[in-house]
């Protein structure tokens, strides 16, 4: 996984599909969704390593495009 849309495409592996209109709001739910299916021993600790480091990324370049508006 390298990008959010792996990360997404993670999520689809196990039917969870998020689109709320706004990026930053999809990667924050998205972030909580990751967190539950490691939380539920559906993902290793690996993958939600990789995952949380990706959105943990994205969601700073949202914050600075949201800050430079």
């Amino acid at each position: 996984m390298e990008t959010l849309y792996d990360v997404q495409q993670l999520l689809k592996q196990f039917g969870v599909y998020i689109y709320v209109g706004k990026r930053i709001y999809d990667i924050e739910l998205i972030q909580m969704e990751v967190r539950n299916l490691y939380d539920s021993r559906l993902i290793d600790r690996d993958t939600y390593m990789t995952a949380w480091r990706i959105l943990k990324r994205e969601h700073r370049i949202e914050e600075s495009r949201e800050e430079n508006k």
